[in-house]
């Protein structure tokens, strides 16, 4: 990678903002993140920047990204977002492979999972319906591979976020007390 390339990475991976972003953009300059699951694309920001650093870091094959969101059916409590279309002009001019599903999480993933490949990323917005959420985690196992890096971005009571890296026995244990609920 070219010195304007390794002082990009550097910079997202440390310096920008949010901070809370920097374990993600790390965790792509690691490993050799090609496809990218992001539930709760917001305003895109991160998305555009997860593409442009998977791109630079690892030129070949073209990355992927598939997000998740509620786009138009967004209110004012859910935060700042776009709509579908606008989510696909601003993602579709990275020259990524762009797959944008509407919907919670739950909705999204029972709709799309057993079509969607394992991911390498996989990134959980903070903000997102947790009873949704709860339900969505009975799909995430089988878009993961033995690989896949899995990231929760998580509210902090003054207000900013923070993302943490969630191990594979959580996910599962996740899983697991999602088939519970659906049962009950």
């Amino acid at each position: 990678m070219a010195i304007p390339g390794r002082l990009r990475a550097f910079y997202l991976s440390y310096l920008s903002t949010p901070a809370s972003d920097h374990s993600i953009y790390r965790a792509i300059c690691r490993h050799q993140v090609r496809r990218i699951l992001e539930l709760g694309i917001g305003t895109g920001r991160r998305s555009l920047r997860m593409i442009e650093l998977a791109g630079l870091l690892h030129p070949l094959p073209q990355v992927e990204l598939s997000g998740m969101d509620l786009f138009e059916s967004r209110s004012a409590a859910d935060g700042p977002g776009m709509s579908l279309k606008t989510a696909h002009r601003l993602l579709g001019r990275t020259g990524a492979r762009i797959q944008l599903i509407p919907g919670d999480p739950c909705t999204a993933l029972a709709r799309s999972a057993n079509r969607l490949q394992p991911f390498d990323l996989v990134v959980i917005s903070a903000g997102l319906d947790p009873q949704s959420l709860a339900r969505a985690w009975f799909y995430v196992p089988q878009l993961l591979h033995d690989r896949t890096q899995v990231f929760e971005e998580r509210l902090l009571p003054g207000g900013g976020t923070y993302s943490r890296l969630v191990a594979a026995g959580e996910i599962r244990t996740m899983a697991a007390a999602s088939v519970r609920r659906r049962a009950a």
